[in-house]
């Protein structure tokens, strides 16, 4: 099976078993070992959602699942300000 690295801004769940165990957070930093082109090994920084620990901690890639896709970059859509000031000029 092809493991493909989840990047930074993704959205992942924990699912290792231990304290932070279901929790959900952002992926900071990815580290990858590429022993093997074909299935890298990651580590994982996540910030943790709902705790009192500031820190980001490091996972395995085994250690998380994806739940959502970093945010696309929207296009800036004009404003009413804006669209005024291109009706005037």
């Amino acid at each position: 099976m092809k493991n493909k690295a989840f990047s930074p801004g993704s959205r992942v769940r924990v699912t290792s078993y231990g304290p932070f165990r279901e929790l959900k957070g952002t992926i900071r930093r990815v580290d990858t070992i590429a022993d093997d082109p074909d299935e890298p090994f990651c580590f994982y920084l996540v910030t943790l959602d709902g705790t009192a620990m500031r820190e980001p901690l490091w996972f395995e890639y085994q250690e998380v699942e994806l739940v959502g896709f970093p945010p696309l970059a929207t296009p800036q859509l004009p404003t009413a300000s804006t669209s005024r000031a291109l009706v005037e000029t």
